[in-house]
Formats: C-alpha cells, structure tokens, sequence
C-alpha cells in the first residue's frame, strides 16, 4: 500500500527492525480513532525502541474541543495505562446537575478542581468551590472563569471541620448537591499524625453530613478510596468511618447520601507519578517501595466523570465501587516513564527499592469481603457494594467518644478507631509516632 505515494512499510510487528533499519528518532501514533487497547500495545511496542514518542489528540479530545487536531504531543503514562473514554448518561446527569446549586469541598485539590471542571459542562446554576488552601482555589478560579465565561461560581476559604463557617456558607448558597473530596490523603504522613487524620477526614466529613441534613440538601456524595478497604492505615480506617456515617444518615434524613470507592489517580497533587518524574529529571534513582507493590490507576478526569455518573444513580446509603481495571506494578509504572523520557531503566536510570512504609500495603482491595459480590449498574464501570449492618447507637457513642480524644489522647483515639473498625489492621502500639520521635 501506498499513501500519497510514500510506501507502507508495515505493521506494529515490523516497528522494532523498522526503527534500527532506517536510525528513527521520533514515533508518531497518529490513529486518533485507536481504541485503547490497540493504542496501549502500539505504544508499549514503541517504548521498547528508546525513540521518542508523540501522538495526535484521540477522537473524544478533539469532539469535546479539549485538543487540536493539528498538534501533536508528547505521549504521557495515561496513554499506556487509560482505557478507553467513559460513556456516560448525559441525560441523568443533567437532571441533578443542570440548574442547580453545587458545592464542591476539597475542589482546589486533584480531584475537586476535576469534579468542578466537569460539573462546569453541565450548566449549573451555581458551582460553589469551598477549600482551605486558597492557591490551588485561586487558580482554578481563574481557569474555570477562562474556559466558562458564562459559569456563575464562587470560591469560598474555609475549613470543612469549622461547623460554624459550614452553616454560614450552606445558609448562603443552599446547595442542591454536595460533592465532598476535602480529607487528608496521605498514607505516611497520616501515620505520623493520626490525630489530624480523625479531625479532618472523619469529624471534617460528619459536620458536611450534618449540615447537609440541617439544610436539606438533595445528595451528599463523599469521595472514597480502595484504601478504606481492610485498611492498614489510619488514613484508610478513617475513610471507612466517613463510608459508615454516609450509611448511618442515609437512614436518618431526607437527604441521599453516598460514597464513590476507587483507587490511585494518574497524576494527582503528590502522587507517585510526579515523584518519579521528578527523580529522573534530576537522574535517579527513582524509588520504589517494593518490586511487587501493586496499585489500580485511573486518570483524574475518568475518576470524576464516574462520580458524577454515579452520584446521579444514587438513591442513598450506597457505597459505589469504580471498576479500576487491572492492577499495575508500581516498578513496572516507574520503567514505562523513564523510557517516555527516552533513557533505559536500570541504566541510565537506576531503580531503588526502599522497602514498605507505614501504612503501606503490597496491594489494595475494592471490597470487604463481608460486602460480597458487587451489584452491577447500568454502567459497565460502576458498581455497588453490599451494605453491611452495624449497630447504629453504638456507632454514635463511639463516633463522640472518639470526637472527645482526637488528637489528645492517641492511644485512646486508636483504640476506638480500632472498635470503629474491625478490619483495621494498624497497630494499635503505633499511635504516637510524633512523640516516639521526639
């Protein structure tokens, strides 16, 4: 075959000699149409010749108005571990988002800026951006009113444990439906500061709950994680209990509340990904924990596009679980990327394995095993998980128990973190590294 008379030379499976017959230097995937699965083998195919790589913005890009067409870009690790773009049911979507009063608390972080951009294409009446940390809140105040000149939005500074800066700002904008992404996120860091764990994640979430009943709001989505899942972290137990409190008001309000369960995202604001990118741009090595540490990826735009979908299926008391693909091997993450920077791991860039840190897991989980099989949805991607039974009472004397000793008394705090969480698995001893250190 020829094309404009330039001769065919071959298929994927020719790429390799193709590349050492001719001395290439730079690979182009130029099929925007390519579906995930035939670009991911493409390009795995391409990594393994050291050339540089580019590819033309795929199909969805170019319809949605997020790419041009005419320009091609570096390929990025999405491109080797994104799957292919998410339908979603616009018209039930539409019919929580469109006219209404959203807020989003966390949304300067990874995630939130992520659910307020998408939520922004669903003409909202009102998007409402509440975070404590104003940069990140500033400068997606600035993009959103860049790309959605017509967008009503207004960026509020406050703190999701203040109850009383909540009501002031639920008293203001009443809004329809709450998405909260505001938590501490990380897994070390959290285990050198337990307290701050409980206070922000479990107390910050129970305050949102309660003033969304206060205010009847219509739906309160809380962003969870695979980590919640027999955790080994505080970080992971707290998660569990803000999951338990969306079930607990659930059955005690009008309003419906919910949890999205999923794991990593590509790229987020101290994720492994800018990590790694950072220790090759200064020459290695880049640091993995374990050779067999596993993770489930997901792009940050895929991640918001389920939890809108599924915020719009939700009923109340649901906990939905994202289907995250397959696990990837983190040191197999950290090889992908140094050869897209176009050198050779374990030469020109040395891999270190450091060894687990606390908290850590080898590999996440999606569900409990009490929660059993999932209950699928009408979406492919999106499923539900068994609600399991406690004793409610119970729960509220622990959860102001607990309340009572955060951040005060640790070895208390942990213990009823312990009874909170049955499948918690941190160690109960391990409740005052701060202290331990000093």
């Amino acid at each position: 075959t020829r094309i404009n008379g330039v001769k065919v030379a071959g298929g994927r499976e020719s790429i390799q000699k193709l590349v050492e017959r001719y001395h290439v230097d730079q690979i182009i995937l130029a099929i925007a149409t390519a579906s995930k699965k035939d670009k991911q083998e493409i390009l795995h195919i391409c990594t393994a010749t050291g050339c540089k790589l580019k590819t033309v913005p795929a199909l969805y890009e170019i319809l949605e108005g997020t790419a041009d067409p005419h320009k091609v870009r570096d390929v990025n690790i999405s491109d080797l571990l994104g799957r292919d773009e998410i339908r979603l049911d616009v018209e039930k979507i539409s019919g929580y988002l469109q006219n209404r009063t959203i807020l989003v608390t966390g949304g300067g972080g990874s995630i939130g800026s992520e659910l307020c951009r998408q939520i922004a294409l669903f003409h909202p009446r009102r998007l409402v951006v509440l975070d404590i940390y104003e940069n990140n809140a500033y400068d997606l105040q600035n993009e959103l009113h860049r790309k959605f000149p017509k967008l009503d939005m207004d960026v509020v500074i406050g703190s999701v444990r203040d109850k009383g800066r909540l009501r002031n700002v639920f008293s203001a904008y009443r809004p329809d439906v709450v998405f909260h992404a505001a938590a501490h996120k990380h897994v070390p860091l959290m285990e050198l500061s337990p307290g701050e764990a409980v206070k922000n994640n479990v107390f910050g979430t129970l305050n949102v709950a309660q003033i969304c009943d206060e205010f009847q709001v219509k739906r309160m989505v809380l962003i969870s994680t695979d980590k919640a899942v027999n955790p080994t972290s505080i970080m992971g137990a707290t998660k569990r209990i803000c999951e338990l409190i969306m079930q607990f008001y659930s059955r005690h309000s009008k309003t419906g509340f919910v949890a999205v369960r999923f794991g990593n995202v590509l790229g987020s604001s101290g994720s492994v990904i800018p990590l790694f990118m950072r220790q090759i741009e200064e020459g290695g090595p880049v640091t993995v924990t374990d050779p067999n540490i596993v993770r489930f990826f997901m792009t940050i735009p895929e991640a918001a596009r389920l939890v809108i979908q599924a915020g719009g299926m939700a009923k109340g008391g649901e906990i939905f679980v994202l289907d995250m693909g397959q696990p990837v091997k983190i040191v197999d993450l950290a090889r992908n990327l140094i050869r897209l920077a176009g050198l050779r791991p374990d030469k020109d860039i040395q891999i270190q394995y450091t060894g687990l840190r606390p908290g850590e897991k080898l590999y996440e989980e999606l569900l409990l095993d009490c929660e059993g099989g999932c209950k699928k949805t009408s979406h492919e991607l999106i499923y539900i998980g068994n609600p399991i039974p406690f004793d409610e009472d119970t729960f509220l004397l622990k959860l102001e128990s607990l309340r009572k000793v955060a951040g005060v008394d640790n070895p208390r705090m942990m213990k009823l973190v312990h009874d909170l969480v049955p499948t918690y698995s941190g160690h109960a001893e391990k409740t005052d590294l701060l202290a331990m250190a000093k």
